[in-house]
């Protein structure tokens, strides 16, 4: 049996919420190939874990991940890179935005390089105050790399998403939510916390199937014109009409009580298959 302390990535689920937890403390949670195919893994496992309503992403410690592990990044450019560089089986950093529940980041402590881009993946983020941030990669003479240049420019426009990417300077959690690359900024005590209690309230009160939907709506749109955009709401707004779920959200308004909706269907499809297809992801 594997001890639970080895594990790259942690997983525990109470009140419908999934805490995937980055869990190499001595290495300030730097990411490597059997991270990134663990943490995948476990996105899968509680997308199809009825138990699951929301995920929350952290890390074990004082970091959230400050980027690859620079023993990685030493083999990769000496030509020694072992099995902790490239994981063994490869999915683009987007993949987590098809995971059709939210996912949440609470980051923790410092976050860089692959760390940083893996939450502009995420839905939402929170950040401990004072979090230390940044792309770093034009400091390492990288580029802009794992959807990241896809990503910034769309949360917060070229100009100030260049100022990042070209200068790899650090800035603070208190910027990144005046930039708008954060959601909120809450004290390094009370970040959990005050997590939990949001992915709660998605929990108990958001319907699985309208949250999937919703999701796969922002992120399949950036790639539409906005008419087909709306046309393609419109169809999705009717077949909601014909949900279970969709009456008891309205019977549980009226009754002034907590909604009973059900846990996603393995099968559900967000936006139909049949549908016409766009290009979902860089």
């Amino acid at each position: 049996m594997t001890d639970v302390k080895t594990e790259v990535v942690l997983y525990d689920v109470a009140d419908g919420i999934a805490t995937l937890t980055f869990n190499r403390p001595e290495r300030n949670n730097a990411w490597t190939g059997e991270l990134e195919v663990r943490y995948f893994d476990l996105l899968e496992q509680a997308a199809a874990d009825d138990d699951v309503r929301v995920i929350v992403v952290t890390g074990a410690g004082k970091s959230f991940c400050p980027g690859a592990d620079m023993n990685v990044l030493q083999g990769i450019e000496t030509g020694q890179a072992e099995g902790g560089g490239r994981p063994s089986r490869v999915r683009l950093q987007s993949f987590t935005q098809t995971i059709p529940k939210p996912v949440i980041a609470a980051i923790n402590g410092a976050c860089a390089g692959i760390g940083l881009a893996q939450t502009w993946m995420m839905d939402i983020r929170f950040a401990a105050a004072g979090a230390k941030f940044t792309t770093a990669f034009a400091r390492r003479g990288l580029i802009a790399e794992h959807g990241m240049n896809w990503m910034m420019p769309r949360l917060i426009g070229p100009a100030k998403a260049l100022d990042l990417l070209l200068s790899g300077r650090v800035f603070t959690s208190e910027e990144a939510a005046d930039l708008g690359l954060v959601n909120k900024v809450f004290t390094k005590e009370s970040l959990l916390d005050e997590t939990y209690a949001y992915a709660r309230e998605l929990a108990v009160y958001c319907s699985p199937k309208s949250m999937a939907t919703m999701k796969a709506q922002v992120y399949r749109h950036l790639h539409m014109p906005e008419n087909e955009a709306i046309v393609e709401a419109n169809k999705l707004m009717n077949r909601s009409f014909s949900f279970p779920d969709f009456r008891e959200g309205v019977q549980s308004f009226v009754e002034k009580r907590e909604p009973n909706f059900e846990p996603l269907p393995a099968d559900y499809e967000s936006i139909p298959s049949d549908w016409p297809s766009v290009n979902p992801h860089p």
